[in-house]
């Protein structure tokens, strides 16, 4: 199942993408029997309610057939928003491909290295990465984002993946000037409206296994990142459970999972990115992320 959120009317509504066409998430639970409670209004509302069972929901859906039930619109023709548009927590991971940390000349992590953004830096698919009058320095990082389904507190890595809801790619866009001011990523990482993720939240059960996914970076139509997630140095479920330890995770909260190697700022010379830049993140089997730098 692949879950999205668009804009209609002015208001952020949840939707289920099925081939090219968004549905009302309320009128696809309908269709296929879950009528109990109020309709959702997003789609964390759905998460919290029913983020353990996604699996059997996403399986009534693919049996379900969509010509029955009025679409929403096109995907390429809605304006979306991220999956999880209102999430309590975006983490991050950094230096999680061994090839980025040979390219940064630091040392292999023991543990994974976490930061944070907000919500305000999230943006949907296609729209503007609102950061070029910020920093002149501005970067790029195709990454897998994990995106939580139940509420998770010290899990075992062996349980971790049954509290994930499904995965999205997300462009972890750097102002690296901001990052490297002092000893705080923050700055660099947190800017308002810098970080695309989307176009869908896909279910585990979609997407199979998360650890042999083929990502994609380019600029302008030219590749500068290629990696496989089986390159990544610390698993989805060693990240979820190392979190969980110390910081509970709720339902929609994201964790981007770490880049490989190919950022601009490597580079010989660094490539930055400029007002009108296309920026696209694919990852195989979770979908392709396109915006243009502002």
């Amino acid at each position: 199942m692949r879950l999205v959120t668009y804009s209609s009317a002015n208001r952020w509504l949840p939707g289920v993408l099925i081939g090219e066409d968004v549905l009302n998430l309320n009128d696809v639970l309908y269709a296929i029997g879950e009528v109990d409670g109020p309709p959702f209004d997003s789609v964390r509302d759905l998460l919290d309610a029913a983020g353990g069972r996604l699996g059997g929901l996403s399986q009534r859906v693919a049996q379900l057939n969509p010509a029955s039930i009025a679409s929403a619109g096109l995907i390429g023709e809605l304006h979306l928003g991220p999956p999880v548009a209102n999430p309590k927590k975006v983490l991050c991971v950094g230096l999680n491909y061994s090839d980025h940390v040979g390219e940064t000349g630091r040392k292999f992590p023991d543990h994974p290295d976490i930061f944070a953004k907000f919500a305000s830096s999230l943006i949907g698919p296609k729209e503007g990465i609102d950061c070029s009058e910020v920093t002149a320095n501005l970067d790029f990082e195709g990454e897998l984002a994990i995106v939580i389904g139940r509420q998770c507190r010290r899990v075992s890595e062996s349980d971790a993946l049954n509290y994930v809801a499904g995965v999205t790619v997300l462009n972890d866009i750097t102002a690296r000037d901001l990052q490297y001011r002092g000893t705080q990523w923050l700055p660099g990482k947190a800017v308002d409206r810098s970080t695309p993720c989307g176009p869908a939240l896909v279910t585990l059960d979609e997407v199979g296994d998360p650890h042999t996914l083929d990502l994609c970076t380019r600029v302008n139509g030219v590749q500068v990142q290629k990696s496989n997630t089986r390159n990544m140095i610390f698993s989805l479920a060693r990240i979820v459970s190392y979190i969980s330890h110390f910081l509970e995770l709720s339902p929609g909260d994201v964790i981007a999972t770490g880049t490989p190697e190919g950022i601009g700022a490597k580079r010989q010379p660094p490539q930055w990115l400029q007002s009108g830049d296309l920026v696209e993140v694919e990852i195989h089997g979770v979908g392709l992320l396109q915006n243009i730098v502002k």
